[in-house]
């Protein structure tokens, strides 16, 4: 199987996994709250790190503990609903004082933010296996890059959609109406990844 041919399987598995999966939800929120390109920038580097991992370990990243994954997910998701809840319902706080909040935010934070959530998230996930199930299944350091770079590019494209709706959603809905939804889904993210932990 040639290089091209691994990375172009490797976009569409990734593709079609992280659609409907948390990757474009959790993106999607973390651009409502910050300013889209940093948000871009955290979630593309976390991505770039997931899919090292994923090709250099090959099928070994399915023998990491799960409930541990799925605990530190929970918990982080958990976090974040409690942040974006409590903001959203924050006494005397209108759209124009979360508009500027949200542009007021530190590039480099904002980076770090996203890279720390995306990261956590797509720990153990499916896409992640998935990079690693086809990295395992190839043959050399071509396959694996090839692979790795198909799976991250097919992540960030996800990504960058769910930023774009994003850069919609903040245009047409109140931010602190987006917030409550988003601190919602956070909840709902974070009792899925905690009943999977506990089983």
């Amino acid at each position: 199987m040639g290089s091209l041919t691994a990375a172009l399987i490797a976009f569409g598995v990734v593709l079609l996994v992280e659609l409907p999966d948390k990757t474009l939800v959790a993106s999607l929120v973390l651009s409502t709250r910050y300013r889209p390109r940093p948000v871009l920038v955290g979630v593309a580097l976390a991505f770039a790190v997931q899919c090292v991992i994923a090709a250099a370990a090959g099928g070994v990243i399915t023998l990491l503990p799960r409930r541990a994954v799925e605990g530190v997910v929970a918990l982080l998701f958990a976090v974040g609903a409690f942040l974006l809840i409590r903001e959203s319902m924050a006494a005397g706080e209108d759209d124009v004082e979360l508009a500027e909040a949200r542009e007021a935010a530190p590039f480099g934070k904002i980076v770090a933010t996203s890279f720390g959530v995306l990261f956590a998230a797509e720990w153990g996930d499916a896409s992640q296996i998935a990079t690693a199930g086809l990295v395992a299944r190839g043959h050399g350091v071509a396959h694996a890059v090839a692979t790795g770079i198909g799976a991250w590019v097919a992540l960030v494209l996800v990504a960058a959609l769910a930023v774009v709706i994003g850069k919609v959603v903040v245009k047409k809905v109140p931010l602190h109406l987006v917030h409550r939804i988003a601190g919602v889904v956070f909840a709902v993210f974070a009792v899925l990844a905690a009943v999977t932990a506990m089983r």
